[in-house]
């Protein structure tokens, strides 16, 4: 019997409801649970073919268990070695590169020196910044944000330069990007699953968390429906997660992606609504089923992989 484990926290509905579903699929040799986990011996498997994390991101301990469990040859979604080594600084870079429409963004040091450093530690650091050179690339407005982070935590809207530096004063040891402040038009969020599955939600994020996903919205234009799914597609092949959102502000019919760090994405029934709930519940859980019942070995794509094999690893191959 595979069996697989939804690894989560606050959530109420969603994790029961996807092991509910992956169990009324009534698969011979698959069970799903709500995984429980204590004490975690090093190497030893847990027995789980497949982990769905939805919280390792919050807890240290639940990330260095997962990353555990891929040694060990447990599929997890999403991969917990790429969402530990991402940034979204990074993922706009990389939208930039694969030809995925992002606003302009630059990486700002802290404003104070990191916990254990000093000015000693910072004589690489430029100072002062070139702020003119800064303002004349990304304009106002604009929007100072976490390099990685979520739910609007930290996150502040600026019309000129003071209001830039009052804000800048108020993040600490933070590290932050400013990024062009997009007026849009249209906003989507969309859940992209497996890399292929998309479901394109209207939203607002102007409005109220209980009102933002917009209802008997007007109709949207094929071709900007097109290509909001095909870049949401780009974006999540690109970064491997298997189960993201991705966020897009439309400017004069352009959509340019503005979060798509998400790989755990709310999907709570009264935050999401019935439609996109009973959506997604259906598409993870067919996910999960589909991985668990393969014959892959998530450790494979890594380099300590040869060693364990057996197989010589050797420098650029």
């Amino acid at each position: 019997m595979k069996r697989i484990g939804i690894l989560f926290g606050m959530e109420e509905s969603f994790p029961p409801a996807v092991v509910e579903r992956i169990n009324r699929l009534k698969n011979p040799g698959v069970s799903a649970e709500l995984l429980c986990v204590g004490a975690v011996q090093m190497s030893r498997p847990s027995g789980y073919r497949l982990i769905l994390d939805r919280i390792s991101h919050d807890v240290p301990f639940y990330r260095s268990y997962l990353k555990n469990e891929v040694l060990c040859g447990t599929i997890v979604i999403n991969n917990p070695f790429w969402w530990s080594a991402d940034d979204k600084f990074f993922n706009y870079a990389l939208a930039s590169k694969i030809g995925v429409a992002v606003p302009r963004t630059v990486l700002l040091p802290h404003k104070q020196h990191p916990p254990s450093t000093s000015e000693r530690s910072m004589r690489n650091l430029a100072f002062p910044l070139d702020w003119d050179e800064v303002f004349r690339y990304i304009g106002f407005p604009a929007f100072l944000k976490p390099y990685s982070g979520g739910g609007w935590k930290n996150v502040y809207k600026v019309h000129t330069p003071e209001e830039l530096f009052r804000a800048y004063d108020d993040t600490g040891d933070l590290c932050m990007t400013l990024q062009e402040g997009i007026e849009f038009s249209e906003y989507f969020r969309c859940y992209v699953i497996g890399q292929d599955k998309v479901r394109v939600m209207q939203y607002d994020p102007r409005r109220p968390h209980h009102e933002r996903y917009v209802k008997d919205a007007a109709p949207v234009a094929p071709a900007l429906l097109d290509r909001v799914v095909c870049d949401a597609q780009k974006l999540c092949r690109a970064l491997g997660y298997d189960l993201n959102t991705v966020e897009f502000a439309v400017r004069d019919g352009i959509p340019y992606a503005i979060d798509f760090l998400n790989p755990a994405p709310d999907a709570e029934y009264h935050s999401v609504g019935p439609e996109n709930f009973e959506w997604v519940v259906a598409a993870v859980a067919e996910l999960a089923l589909r991985r668990a019942l393969s014959d892959e070995n998530p450790a494979r794509e890594y380099r300590w992989s040869s060693f364990l094999s057996g197989v010589p690893f050797k420098s650029g191959a």
